[in-house]
């Protein structure tokens, strides 16, 4: 059974990349590289990793992550800070 990554970093001009991969350390260490120089976090050195989320589903995985990539920065921070219970309240809503 293979395991796949949902998980988030936090980069120096405090922003927040989620990504998916299937190799969370290798993943990790070429976000902080810089190994693909085009990348979103590449000129927004050095990183952190502040979250990730275990799943034996790459499909569910990547769901996930594209449903994470949709949030407000307050409600990805409340999701790596575990606060779950305000993750409903921080959804956007549109007037």
């Amino acid at each position: 059974m293979n395991k796949s990554y949902v998980y988030i970093l936090l980069c120096a001009d405090e922003t927040y990349y989620t990504g998916v991969t299937s190799n969370l350390e290798q993943r990790f260490q070429r976000h902080q590289s810089g190994y693909y120089p085009n990348s979103y976090t590449s000129s927004r050195r050095p990183i952190l990793l502040v979250f990730f989320a275990e799943f034996t589903d790459i499909r569910v995985a990547i769901k996930k992550e594209k449903q994470i990539k949709k949030w407000s920065k307050a409600k990805k921070k409340a999701l790596i800070d575990g606060n779950f219970g305000k993750l409903v309240n921080l959804a956007k809503k549109k007037f």
